[in-house]
């Protein structure tokens, strides 16, 4: 289904920018037991987007690769942020950087005839006029500049971003005066423990490239399971019924974690204290806890950092938004190191696969079908449910970051 005037507006059906975050502060300060859905133009209207972009991506912290796509020195990936092209390497001594691609010469990029995301060089080459960099971003070459008076090597060098690591998660921050990063992920170590998912390792992506629909409804569709019994009735709710999932209040607003305890019809079995134990396909590693073994942990932490771990994989969402009304997808899933050792190891990977792929082309439709129907002149806020708690905690968060909570 498509409608071809969906981007269309009439003058009367938009709200102006600053009544628009008027509406978006007055949801965020309501109570829970009042929370709303935010106003529709939020989806999709250009002037916000630009505000998100430079007051919560350009500032906060964004997880864009896994420690394991850059292992060795001489390892690239490249990154787009929010129109910023980034190039994550790992120099010579063996430290992760995260750099700006624009050539300092003519603002090339340096990757422009690159064949993939990802490479190993000695060198970054920019395919114009030949300057190279070291990884760590100092400018070692510049062919025929010594005439230019005044010029000197030792001057240039990439713009470097703040970049830090969480179990293996390689997060960068486009502002050079931004909090650290480690603070934030304190809630959500502690209902990760004692799991270590920088040990595990990537099995498989699912590249699910770019996506017509505003970044804040995959958030939104993302952070709740309240949607199970509708959009995953014949895929997860059977596993994890929408009623026995409940989000508490235990975290800051910023970040959320809760688990998904397996339902009892499909456990693997029952522990000696009767809790269902999860099924699983690959070895679970020692030290998990009784909840771990019978539940999916699903966390976020916002902007755009989600992924859900069980006992034996992990699934992490990698999503980055690209306009008022799209952003990319990959999907990863991570398995604890010994899983590589089975000899089934690819079959049980794709098996995993093949049921990723159902269930997230089940989001896709439903985040396109509210996508479109937020356009529409009889969109208006609805009431959130209890199950809905994340939603509620990332509006206050957007509203936090755009600075709409300052004053009463």
């Amino acid at each position: 289904m498509t409608d071809t005037h969906a981007h269309a507006p009439t003058a009367a059906a938009r709200m102006g920018t600053q009544a628009l975050l008027d509406a978006i502060a007055a949801v965020a300060r309501l109570p829970l037991a009042r929370a709303t859905a935010l106003p529709p133009e939020a989806y999709w209207s250009p002037e916000l987007y630009e505000l998100e972009v430079e007051r919560i991506f350009r500032r906060d912290w964004m997880c864009v690769a896994r420690e394991e796509q850059i292992p060795e020195a001489g390892d690239w990936l490249a990154v787009d942020l929010v129109g910023e092209a980034l190039v994550v390497t790992r120099d010579e001594q063996g430290r992760l950087n995260a750099l700006s691609r624009v050539c300092r010469h003519r603002s090339m990029d340096l990757l422009n005839d690159a064949e993939s995301r990802c490479g190993t060089t000695k060198r970054l080459m920019c395919p114009y006029h030949l300057w190279t960099y070291r990884l760590d971003g100092g400018l070692a070459g510049a062919p025929l500049m010594h005439e230019a008076e005044g010029f000197d090597k030792k001057d240039v060098s990439l713009p470097r971003f703040r970049i830090e690591t969480w179990h293996g998660f390689v997060f960068v921050n486009l502002d050079p005066q931004a909090e650290p990063l480690a603070p934030r992920m304190g809630a959500v170590e502690a209902a990760l423990a004692p799991l270590d998912l920088g040990t595990w390792r990537l099995a498989a992506s699912l590249p699910w490239g770019q996506q017509p629909v505003n970044w804040k409804i995959a958030v939104e569709n993302g952070s709740e399971a309240y949607h199970h019994m509708g959009t995953h009735r014949e895929t997860l709710q059977p596993l994890w019924p929408t009623s026995t999932i409940v989000p508490d209040g235990a975290h800051e607003d910023d970040c959320f974690s809760y688990p998904m305890v397996i339902n009892k019809e499909a456990a693997a079995g029952v522990g000696p204290d009767g809790q269902p134990i999860m099924p699983t396909l690959f070895p679970v590693p020692e030290g998990a806890t009784r909840l771990q073994r019978s539940s999916s942990l699903v966390t976020g932490v916002f902007p755009m950092f989600f992924f859900s771990a069980s006992p034996d994989m992990a699934t992490w969402f990698d999503w980055r938004p690209t306009g008022p009304e799209s952003h990319e997808l990959d999907v990863h899933i991570l398995v604890p190191p010994e899983a590589f050792e089975l000899a089934d190891f690819r079959d049980r990977v794709e098996l995993v696969t093949r049921t990723l792929n159902v269930v997230q082309a089940e989001d896709a439709h439903a985040n396109k079908g509210v996508m479109r129907g937020l356009r529409s002149a009889q969109a208006t806020p609805g009431r959130l449910s209890h199950l809905e708690r994340p939603l509620w905690q990332f509006h206050r968060y957007v509203a936090d970051r755009l600075g709409l909570l300052e004053s009463p």
